[in-house]
């Protein structure tokens, strides 16, 4: 009670009487009798150590100390103590002390948990402190609960960690053993067997090739079976402990019985007629009666390290499996013809065989009869009709999906190729009239509409309805299927034949020569590379003859010349070799584009009036997308990257539209100005009102039937075209 009263007293909180601390002072500041003041000042010099609280410290930080003690037993003579070995652990966090007992096999000792984790007191009489790491040191003694350890050893990091709290660590002690084990390890060593025991060690083998199996397909020419015929089985030798078991292959409606496995797994002696062994008389292991019948009828039997009178018999082992080889299987006679790929492998790297030509053991199958298709009839169409003669069900014809979503109407992407086509006729009235024939890439289609022209006695409009049309010149009541005009039999200058009328395609509008040049793979009259490569074939021995001629053309020397001369030249040179549409390409690929084409005004208007047309108003999503993708800051994208992020926001714009006007906002670097790229299309807050006032030189719709087409192109520069067609002259 006195006690009590030294270490505490009544105080008030809040007017509530409790008891507080030993640390509050009394009346005047000054200490109770027998009160300890904690000092205000830390042994430490100010700024050393960490500011953060020890369990943040020294989270997961744990000293370990070796130690043991010892442990009275009254009740055996045998023993009179034990040495008991265990961990002393100190938590740094919170100064909690955990005792471990290793597990020793056959101890009969409950070990494990000595102490669990908690704060330990000190012993009396100072049972209300506890300890902390200042109680411990190597060689030192600590009394946890009446108990007494001897601390002889700790670990590394906590040798380093108590010389940094300055502690100076006693020299470390032996680790004394225990009477009793000691002396009974002495009777185990003394009971020894002096027999010759043999042990006989397969676990090598099994760590070794454990899983490891190598797979025979092999034959079995059964001369009894009713038929001769040859039955096929499946040989698995397993690496681990040399055994083999095998399965038969069962044919489809073969009449055997169904058996899980012919030969179940186990050594497979190597048979011969001659030499038959009864159960037990091989054995792993000989004996030797030592006493015989000398002593009554008692036996003493010893295990025979010589093996006298032992049976000795030959299996099969992976040496003697190859392919080609015959095995005795119980008096069956199995040829292993081949086997998978990692058996290959273990007899390529264990015994260098590289042959593993298989053994044919059985006639190849008949050729498979060829399916005839019976000639369309005329109902319906080709393919509906084709169904039909593939089940019993009839089902309708699958479509090409994937083409469909691939290449159907998306946003400004139309992929639809329009062309202008006129009749190849020789009546005057069907000479003037104008059609436009339209591709769907799609779904190969095609759709025909005629221009309407006034006074001519011919009513416009649809022509041809969506379908698809058949080449001409086929037979119509025939097995193979028909062929269709595809994307690549249209082109300008292509002479067509839709069910009975020839068309001669004349013209195309942007979109279509855009696509066919992008997609230059695919249309070999839109390939810039393979049309340079024909052209230089031709061209090449008259080099000097053909630059004079271009020469002549541009008297001024002004480098650039007119379409129509410039498509007078390439006919003249290859000869008619050209179609229409390569000279097209050829005239767009080296011409001098209009200023009007390059205008970013006239651009972002037209932007900016489709993005109101389509209600799209969502400018400030698509700047904070770009802005998040500028990881540098730097106010600038890549090229590709604005396009593809325009793209995921669905812009109702053509795709050259975007790309010319990305090109309009590139810096020096070839990088976009995003902010100044948003803020032009942005049609609520910048929008441009001078787009009616644009003057657009539009293509003049009564001249499309004009001979030869008129390109939209300024000019040609044919000097580049020299250059590449020839070797580069001053």
């Amino acid at each position: 009670k006195e006690k009590f009263h030294k270490s505490q007293h009544w105080g008030y909180c809040n007017n509530v009487a409790m008891l507080v601390g030993e640390d509050k002072p009394g009346i005047g500041g000054e200490p109770l009798p027998g009160q300890k003041l904690k000092p205000k000042y830390s042994v430490f010099p100010e700024g050393m150590g960490s500011d953060a609280p020890a369990w943040v410290a020294f989270d997961k930080q744990v000293l370990s100390f070796d130690a043991y003690f010892e442990e009275e037993v009254p009740d055996k003579n045998q023993e009179l103590y034990r040495i008991r070995h265990c961990k002393i652990y100190f938590y740094l966090e919170d100064d909690t002390i955990q005792v471990i007992e290793p597990q020793v096999k056959n101890s009969g000792i409950i070990q494990g948990t000595i102490v669990r984790r908690h704060r330990i007191p000190l012993p009396p009489p100072h049972e209300d402190q506890f300890y902390t790491i200042d109680h411990f040191n190597i060689n030192v003694e600590v009394i946890l609960y009446a108990r007494r350890y001897k601390i002889i050893d700790c670990d590394q990091f906590t040798k380093n960690f108590l010389r940094k709290m300055g502690v100076r660590l006693n020299l470390p002690s032996s680790r004394p053993d225990d009477p009793y084990t000691k002396e009974r390890q002495k009777i185990l060593d003394s009971m020894s067997p002096l027999r010759p025991y043999e042990r006989i060690d397969t676990l090598k083998q099994f760590l070794e090739h454990d899983g490891h199996v190598l797979r025979f397909f092999c034959v079995w020419d059964d001369p009894e079976s009713m038929f001769h015929d040859a039955r096929e089985f499946v040989l698995h030798y397993y690496l681990s402990d040399d055994t083999i078991d095998m399965k038969e292959i069962m044919p489809v409606n073969s009449g055997r019985d169904a058996v899980p496995l012919f030969l179940r797994r186990d050594k497979l002696p190597k048979y011969t007629p001659t030499k038959l062994y009864q159960p037990g008389t091989i054995t792993s292991r000989t004996v030797l009666n030592v006493f015989g019948q000398l002593v009554g009828n008692r036996d003493r039997y010893i295990l025979d390290n010589r093996k006298t009178g032992a049976v000795h018999q030959e299996f099969y082992r992976d040496s003697d499996l190859k392919i080609g080889a015959v095995i005795n299987v119980w008096g069956r006679k199995i040829i292993l013809c081949d086997c998978d790929e990692f058996t290959k492998e273990y007899y390529r790297t264990k015994y260098g065989i590289e042959d593993f030509t298989p053994v044919p053991y059985k006639a190849p199958p008949p050729p498979k009869p060829e399916k005839t298709l019976p000639p369309y009839t005329g109902f319906g169409s080709e393919e509906d009709s084709l169904c039909s003669c593939m089940g019993l069900l009839p089902k309708p014809p699958q479509k090409d999906f994937k083409k469909f979503m691939e290449k159907d109407r998306s946003g400004m992407e139309s992929n639809t190729l329009r062309f202008l086509a006129k009749l190849v006729t020789d009546s005057p009235i069907d000479k003037d009239r104008k059609f436009i024939i339209s591709y769907f890439l799609s779904d190969d289609t095609i759709s025909i509409f005629e221009h309407i022209q006034q006074n001519t006695g011919i009513l416009g409009g649809k022509f041809l309805g969506r379908g698809r049309i058949k080449k001409p010149g086929q037979e119509l009541f025939k097995s193979e299927p028909s062929e269709y005009f595809k994307a690549q039999d249209l082109f300008v200058g292509a002479r067509v034949c839709f069910h009975g009328h020839n068309f001669l395609l004349v013209d195309a509008d942007e979109y279509t020569f855009n696509y066919m040049e992008k997609h230059a793979n695919e249309f070999s009259v839109a390939d810039i590379s393979v049309i340079l490569k024909k052209l230089k074939d031709i061209a090449e021995p008259r080099s000097q003859e053909i630059r004079q001629v271009f020469a002549a053309t541009d008297p001024e020397n002004t480098k650039v010349i007119e379409y129509d001369p410039f498509r007078n030249l390439i006919v003249s040179i290859t000869d008619g070799a050209f179609s229409e549409h390569e000279i097209m390409t050829l005239g767009r690929y080296y011409s001098v584009r209009d200023e009007h084409e390059m205008d970013l005004h006239f651009l972002l208007a037209m932007a900016q009036e489709q993005l109101k047309k389509n209600s799209f108003e969502n400018f400030e999503q698509l700047s904070s997308v770009l802005i998040y993708n500028d990881r540098e800051k730097s106010g600038v994208l890549p090229h590709e990257m604005c396009r593809t992020i325009c793209k995921s926001f669905k812009l109702p714009l053509a795709d050259d539209d975007l790309q010319a006007l990305l090109t309009m906002f590139e810096d020096d670097h070839k990088q976009v100005e995003y902010k100044k790229f948003v803020d032009g299309l942005n049609w609520r807050e910048n929008q441009i009102p001078a787009f009616q006032t644009i003057k657009v030189p539009l293509k003049n719709e009564d001249d499309w039937s004009r001979q030869p087409p008129s390109l939209r192109v300024k000019g040609i520069k044919y000097l580049p075209l020299l250059d590449d067609l020839f070797v580069k002259e001053e």
